[in-house]
């Protein structure tokens, strides 16, 4: 009965692994190999401070073939690190130990280099993030240095960031301890405090918005793609409820309830969301655009426009609205057709990414790197000292 049993699954596995693309199939067969190398090696302690982080392999799709290219050779250039930040302690807890990976390109020798802060969404690790975003060769073109925080399994079993609790137990703990964490490698890695932007997926997304909510004064934009609302969900029921519908509520009703947006210093923002979106609905993207344009000072408290102007453009598949003050983009919304719950022009082998629409990962950094967070004249003077 055993040797029957045994050979009635494993002829449902093949129907199985038949039914799956061949880019997943292959994707899955290593993802399993590197899982089983992990078991097998030795494990070793990570060092706590990012200047005497070892060097693991300079690749995290190394083990894992692109199926799209550029291929994983072109991941080689820069460093790799992957390493844990000890943040200040979470209310009822001792430790709070932040793993992360942090990408250096071969560029960043001209110190101080800008610094991409990746918050990965829901049932993503880091070396997930960072292969299917393709984010590493963009700074690799451009010279900036990619910072991956990672959502620990024990915070959360699906690896999701707590967006929607602004708690100190819960979101505003993990945004404190994401801040922590740059602060470190503005010390100790030469980046340009000026020079910080925040970029999320899905519920890494949420906690962008949270950080830009709470820290203006520590980044100089923010990029949120397939984001929720903000706002509106303070528990795990309400934020489905908004992802799935988008916020009940006045998106600028309820960014005027938790800023003093006549004080707030600003925040430059792109967002990013696809049509076909049927796990974070597109209504959210039109409700954050319009909660940025409240905090960037374009619209009164009635939605009525105030300053700037707008322009519309087209990429293939995306179209773009742009609202600016002067020669500068304050707000931008791109839309695109086709794209569901996934990266835009990423490496569709990796779950929750899409070669879909234009490549986001490239068009992010288009919109973020003309934007700086002037620092005050007396802290300028002082780290000049």
């Amino acid at each position: 009965m055993t040797k029957s049993l045994t050979k009635l699954w494993l002829q449902g596995l093949k129907r199985l692994m038949n039914g799956v693309p061949k880019a997943q199939a292959e994707y899955l067969r290593e993802l399993t190999k590197e899982k089983r190398r992990k078991r097998a090696a030795p494990t070793r302690r990570a060092p706590e401070h990012p200047a005497r982080a070892s060097r693991t392999a300079r690749d995290p799709a190394e083990a894992r073939e692109s199926r799209v290219r550029p291929r994983a050779g072109a991941w080689t250039k820069g460093d790799w690190t992957r390493s844990y930040h000890s943040a200040p302690p979470l209310p009822g807890r001792l430790v709070n130990h932040l793993s992360y990976g942090l990408y250096i390109p071969p560029a960043a020798a001209r110190k101080p280099m800008p610094l991409v802060v990746m918050l990965h969404g829901c049932k993503q690790t880091i070396d997930e993030f960072a292969l299917g975003t393709r984010m590493n060769l963009v700074a690799d073109a451009n010279g900036f240095a990619v910072v991956y925080p990672e959502q620990s399994k024990h915070a959360h079993a699906h690896r999701c960031w707590h967006w929607y609790d602004d708690s100190d137990t819960a979101g505003l703990g993990e945004a404190r301890a994401i801040v922590s964490l740059v602060d470190s490698l503005i010390e100790h890695q030469g980046v340009d405090s000026e020079r910080v932007y925040l970029v999320g997926l899905s519920a890494g997304a949420g906690l962008a918005s949270l950080l830009a909510l709470h820290y203006p004064e520590r980044f100089a934009a923010v990029a949120l793609h397939s984001a929720p609302a903000l706002g509106e969900a303070h528990s795990g029921m309400t934020a489905m409820d908004v992802m799935r519908r988008g916020a009940r509520h006045d998106p600028i009703a309820l960014v005027d309830a938790l800023v003093d947006t006549a004080n707030y210093p600003g925040m430059p923002a792109i967002i990013v969301h696809g049509d076909a979106d049927h796990v974070v609905a597109p209504k959210n993207a039109e409700q954050l655009g319009l909660a940025f344009l409240r905090l960037n000072g374009l619209v009164d408290g009635t939605g009525a426009f105030v300053d700037g102007k707008l322009s519309e453009t087209s990429e293939g598949c995306a179209r773009i609205h742009d609202y600016s003050i002067g020669n500068r983009t304050a707000v931008r919304l791109c839309r695109v057709a086709g794209l569901g719950h996934a990266w835009a022009g990423g490496d569709e082998a990796v779950p929750f990414h899409s070669n879909t629409g234009p490549d986001a990962s490239a068009m992010i950094w288009a919109f973020l790197r003309d934007h700086r967070r002037r620092r005050p004249a007396a802290a300028r003077k002082a780290a000049a000292r």
